[in-house]
C-alpha cells in the first residue's frame, strides 16, 4: 500500500471520528424522528466528508471547519427552538390531524401533499384495515403517522378516544387544540385557577381528558 492509499485511510478514520463526535454533540434522535433540517445537515456533512477524503491537496483542518460550523449552527438552533415555540414550528413543522373519528380531512392532506395511498399504507402497517376504527391519525413532523384506535368503553356501547390534546406546552396555550375541544382560553384559565394554577407561564404540560386535568409544572 502506497503513501496515497495510506493517506486516504488516515483521512477516512479521522473524519469518521469527527462525524461521530458531531452526531453525539448534536443529540440523540431516532432516524424516523429526524426533521428536514436534521437531514439537510447530515447530507451536507456527508458530502463535505467525501470531498475531504478525496481532496488531499487541501489541509484537512480547512475541511473540518465547515463541518464544525454546521454542528454549531444546528446546536444553536436546537437550543433557541427549546425556548421559542414559533421557531420550533418553523424548523420542525407541527403535527397535523388527518383523521378524526374515522373522517379524513382532505384539505389538510392536500396542504401537506399527503396522498391516500400513503395514508392507507401506513394504516395497514399498523394492522388497521377500516378507517372507522381510527379515532385520530396524526401526521408527525417527521412524516410518521401516529394512530389512535377507538377503544370500547365498558360503561357504554360508545367508543372512547384514547388521544389527549395538550392544552399548554412550555407555558404557552395551544389554541388549536382548545379549538378542537370547543373550549376557550377563558375556560382554561378559570379551571386552572380553581385548581391552584394561576400562572400559565409556569406550566410545562397541561392536558384534559375525561373531566380531569393533568398539570406538570416547569422545573425551577
Amino acid at each position: 500500500m502506497g503513501w496515497q492509499e495510506l493517506e486516504i485511510v488516515w483521512r477516512t478514520i479521522l473524519l469518521y471520528g469527527v462525524i461521530l463526535v458531531i452526531f453525539r454533540l448534536m443529540g440523540k434522535r431516532e432516524i424516523g424522528e429526524l426533521s428536514v433540517l436534521d437531514l439537510v445537515v447530515f447530507i451536507m456533512l456527508g458530502e463535505i466528508a467525501i470531498i475531504a477524503i478525496e481532496d488531499r491537496e487541501k489541509p484537512l483542518v480547512d475541511q473540518i471547519i465547515p463541518m464544525v460550523t454546521l454542528m454549531l449552527i444546528q446546536i444553536t438552533l436546537a437550543l433557541v427552538s427549546i425556548k421559542s415555540q414559533k421557531l420550533r414550528k418553523l424548523l420542525d413543522g407541527e403535527p397535523v390531524i388527518l383523521i378524526r373519528d374515522g373522517k379524513i380531512d382532505e384539505r389538510k392532506m392536500r396542504k401537506n401533499r399527503y396522498n391516500f395511498e400513503d395514508l392507507l399504507v401506513q394504516l395497514r402497517e399498523k394492522d388497521i384495515g377500516d378507517l372507522r376504527d381510527v379515532e385520530y391519525a396524526i401526521l408527525e413532523p417527521s412524516g410518521r403517522l401516529s394512530v389512535f384506535q377507538k377503544q370500547p368503553n365498558p360503561k357504554s356501547q360508545k367508543q372512547n378516544p384514547v388521544f389527549t390534546f395538550p392544552l399548554i406546552l412550555d407555558g404557552l396555550v395551544q389554541y388549536d387544540n382548545l379549538s378542537e375541544m370547543k373550549k376557550t382560553e377563558a375556560w382554561l384559565r378559570q379551571k386552572l385557577q380553581e385548581l391552584g394554577y394561576p400562572d400559565i407561564a409556569g406550566i410545562s404540560y397541561c392536558s384534559f381528558q375525561d373531566g380531569e386535568f393533568f398539570v406538570d409544572l416547569i422545573d425551577k
